[in-house]
């Protein structure tokens, strides 16, 4: 796993292409009935029109111009500093997606859970960082069974504690797997999530790496965004010493030779990046490192192939307020539901909820408005709360009950698993040019 190939990852292309065979029913909220039984890729081609085919609202669309500039983009972005690109999959869970940013050069897939997992090597994901630590039995053995069967696979996962490694080490050891279980060491921060605090305990945990015959210690990973949130200055000082701590972390576990189980020819891992300061993580964990110490700097960034108008729109480094010079990406999310009720001048109930729209963040924005006439700009009201299935549009607002109301959403980590079969749109935000299904 220790970037004996830092080339692009791989996906089984023939799995991903079946996902075209499977025929759209009533499993597929907001789908017309006209597509009932039509297999998803030839849905796919009929170029259907949101508003005047049959869709059913609310309705979740892809901006596909706008994900094809989000890909590229990031492509050109890690190029440019030489770092390679394993974006979190967890964000669409929809391998039609990962195979295009594996297209695009992604040296691999982050995934959070053996869930994830599992249904990346449905599909044939030849490289994954599994960025948690796994002590599940079950899940340790699944793992070193897909390790011994295809020599191809590579896989690592983080550990933070000696007692996750004596877990791990107790499950493998039972597997009897041929080959180790890569593990990088995760650095968290105090009052932050998961990750060792310190570098005695980090010596500790790669202590314990390397007395295990079935686990192998290759490299070194973290989190920024779980030691600050927003982009004032403090909050990007912040993130930069965190980034720093991580550099001097690998450094001192290669002095202390515990990277001594990376073969040569091979990289040490060193992994961080989310989607809002990858800016940071490009400037500090990039070359160059010390003389004899291969590095493969590894971005994980995932929320960037959509962007948002919310979270990301604020805080990434090509987001509203670009910190780096680079074409900012696009929201390609916009969710449309219709006018169901008008019950005051000052309210309309619309048909979308918390099981469609994302709300962990910010609420939906509404800012479009299609009538007969079109679609047009909305402006003077807002979306104050969600229930199940409505949302309440409050304002003085012009809408009418059975208009259709654009909503720009906030965090597409929680957009997408609320669909398992999205349209992507053309450039008119209507024409159907894709349908992308996901596996939550």
């Amino acid at each position: 796993m220790a970037g004996t190939q830092i080339g692009p990852g791989g996906i089984d292309e023939k799995a991903v292409a079946a996902i075209l065979a499977e025929r759209i029913d009533w499993r597929f909220k907001g789908m017309p009935e006209s597509l009932a039984g039509v297999p998803i890729g030839e849905a796919a081609t009929r170029r259907l029109n949101i508003f005047g085919d049959g869709f059913l609202g609310p309705v979740l669309v892809l901006d596909g111009p706008a994900i094809e500039h989000n890909l590229a983009t990031m492509a050109a972005w890690c190029t440019q500093h030489g770092f390679a690109l394993a974006p979190h999959g967890k964000t669409t869970m929809a391998p039609q997606l990962f195979a295009r940013q594996l297209a695009h050069g992604a040296w691999g897939i982050t995934a959070a859970n053996a869930s994830q997992l599992r249904v990346y090597r449905t599909f044939g994901v030849s490289r994954v960082l599994l960025a948690n630590q796994l002590v599940d039995p079950a899940g340790l053995r699944w793992l070193a069974g897909e390790l011994d069967a295809d020599p191809g696979f590579e896989c690592a996962c983080w550990v933070d504690s000696v007692g996750g490694v004596s877990l791990m080490d107790e499950a493998l050891r039972a597997a009897q797997p041929t080959r180790p279980v890569d593990v990088l060491i995760e650095l968290g921060a105090a009052g932050a999530r998961s990750g060792v605090r310190d570098v005695a305990t980090a010596v500790a945990v790669a202590q314990a790496v390397a007395a295990s015959p079935v686990l192998r210690l290759v490299g070194v990973s973290g989190y920024e965004a779980a030691v600050a949130h927003g982009t004032l200055a403090e909050n990007l000082s912040t993130v930069d010493g965190y980034l720093v701590g991580m550099r001097d972390l690998v450094v001192e576990l290669a002095e202390q030779g515990f990277f001594a189980g990376v073969d040569a020819g091979e990289n040490v891992i060193v992994t961080a990046g989310g989607s809002a300061y990858f800016d940071l993580v490009t400037e500090r964990l990039g070359g160059p490192w010390p003389a004899g110490l291969p590095v493969l700097s590894v971005l994980r960034s995932g929320a960037y192939i959509t962007h948002d108008h919310g979270l990301y729109d604020r805080t990434s480094p090509l987001g509203a307020e670009p910190r780096i010079a680079a074409p900012p990406l696009r929201s390609a999310l916009r969710a449309w539901a219709q006018v169901t009720s008008r019950p005051g001048p000052d309210l309309a109930l619309l048909t979308a909820g918390k099981r469609d729209v994302p709300y962990d963040i910010d609420l939906p924005m509404p800012v479009a408005i299609r009538t007969a006439d079109g679609v047009k700009p909305l402006s003077g009201g807002q979306i104050t709360a969600l229930n199940d299935q409505h949302a309440f549009l409050s304002g003085a607002v012009d809408v009418e009950v059975g208009d259709w109301i654009g909503l720009d959403l906030s965090h597409p980590c929680t957009t997408f698993e609320k669909w398992q079969l999205i349209p992507v749109v053309d450039a008119d935000g209507e024409t159907v040019i894709d349908l992308i299904r996901t596996y939550f």
